[in-house]
């Protein structure tokens, strides 16, 4: 096979040969430019402890730290020219480092590999964005406790199988997704927590020679401690899948809301209005209002699961300590934190915009025989019957007000005499939709009182 033929074979984009292909599988410029500021935050730091352990004189540490600032603004500027030939962000700023202030750069690396310093870069860069879904999440939950604080008493029905079940209160539902999304925060917070120690100066897996102090490196960075073992801390990304876990479970439970958003402003439910900010028209049909924004946040769990998984198959089969894989770990997570907070922000949006129908929830609240529990319950209680011999009564009730095309409360005192006949006129206090949510009274529940509790509870902690 001759070489031009060869060429061809490998196409168009890498028309010369093996030498193009193997800078564009090795270079990670694309993507791992992203971590700039991180990199250089690092250097400084690790410039500094250099010249305090007197491994480098005051005035290469004083260049060093000038020249990486001005690397910085050039890259925030963006008049930097990255180039894909030295591969990275370390070799990238370096390189221009050299160019600004001549032989001192070369001494920057000392007692430090580019091992230690990815992982460095990549911790703080997942750091950031950790504190940023902390953020995002308060956002949204504080949207959400006003959303509750407003309907704390509006009647809706509560669903099982997506089944009217029993009337609960908007504030409660509301609620609900508050506590949802206060786990995630914890689950974040406590990632944080755990991955906030330095692998700056473990160096390419074995430490270093040199007399550096990590710890000052550490608390200039502001991680609690360094990375008590050099292997362990060049090759570990448990911090970037933690996020990614915590992130996937988040981005389910955005899901999960946007679901709802999307049937409850359906023309069958009308239980909410999304604003124009956050919906759509249709090309052809001009009554259509699509909740677009809710859908797009449902299909981001797909994005965002899938980074997991694939970080997770690239780490599972590597032996100690780095390897070239670990490349791979930047792309995905980068999407994953791009999605994650684009769905947050959007979510926080919508739920500041909707308006809640009281109305329609009111009246869905007491339709599907939604106060049926309260009925056997009020049996239980005042007559002292069995739960199970209450249940066949209230579901013998049941079909003769389906039957009658009408609810519990319609039927009279006679027809429910008819079934049981110690039933008294006391029963219907229990069935209107406001007695039942009232009613519910045990804690957590869906009393207006046991929400605005849950409400003041949650301002607090925010």
């Amino acid at each position: 096979m001759t070489k031009d033929s060869s060429n061809q074979m490998w196409g168009g984009r890498f028309a010369a040969g093996p030498d193009a292909i193997m800078e564009a599988i090795n270079a990670s410029i694309g993507f791992d430019q992203r971590m700039a500021a991180q990199d250089i935050a690092g250097s400084r730091a690790h410039a500094a402890m250099l010249g305090a352990t007197g491994i480098l004189t005051d005035s290469d540490v004083s260049a060093i730290r000038e020249g990486l600032l001005t690397v910085l603004s050039e890259i925030d500027g963006g008049t930097f020219a990255f180039s894909t030939a030295l591969e990275d962000i370390h070799m990238n700023v370096e390189a221009r480092l050299k160019d600004i202030i001549g032989e001192p750069a070369g001494r920057l690396h000392t007692g430090r590999s580019r091992n230690d310093q990815v992982a460095t870069d990549f911790k703080l860069w997942v750091r950031d964005q950790i504190d940023a879904a902390i953020s995002g999440l308060e956002a949204l939950m504080r949207a959400l406790l006003t959303q509750a604080e407003a309907g704390a008493d509006w009647v809706m029905p509560g669903f099982t199988h997506l089944q009217t079940a029993q009337p609960v209160t908007w504030g409660h539902h509301m609620m609900a997704y508050v506590e949802m999304f206060g786990r995630d925060k914890s689950r974040f917070e406590d990632a944080r927590r755990r991955m906030n120690e330095s692998p700056l100066g473990a160096a390419a897996l074995a430490g270093t020679s040199f007399p550096i102090d990590r710890h000052m490196t550490a608390e200039a960075l502001g991680f609690d401690r360094p990375a008590a073992n050099s292997l362990d801390a060049v090759s570990d990304r448990d911090f970037a899948l933690e996020f990614l876990a915590a992130a996937s479970i988040c981005a389910m439970h955005l899901s999960r809301f946007a679901e709802e958003l999307v049937i409850w402003s359906s023309a069958q439910f009308r239980f909410v209005t999304l604003s124009d900010r956050f919906s759509t028209g249709s090309s052809i049909m001009p009554q259509k209002k699509n909740p677009d924004a809710a859908e797009l946040i449902r299909a981001k769990i797909g994005r965002i699961f899938g980074a997991n998984v694939a970080l997770m198959t690239v780490m599972k089969g590597l032996p100690l300590a780095y390897s070239k894989d670990m490349q791979e770990d930047k792309e995905q997570v980068f999407d994953a934190a791009d999605n994650l907070m684009l769905a947050l922000a959007a979510m926080e949006g919508m739920v500041k915009d909707m308006s809640a129908n009281r109305e329609s929830l009111e009246a869905a609240a007491g339709s599907g025989f939604s106060t049926a529990t309260d009925l056997a319950d009020w049996l239980v209680r005042a007559l002292g019957m069995p739960f199970r011999d209450a249940h066949h009564v209230t579901g013998t009730l049941v079909a003769m007000a389906e039957a009658r095309g009408c609810d519990l409360p319609d039927l009279s005192l006679d027809d429910m005499q008819s079934v049981h006949g110690a039933i008294t006129e006391d029963v219907f206090g229990v069935l209107g939709v406001h007695n039942s949510v009232a009613s519910r009274m045990s804690y957590g529940g869906t009393s207006p009182v046991r929400v605005r509790e849950q409400i003041a509870r949650w301002k607090d902690a925010l």
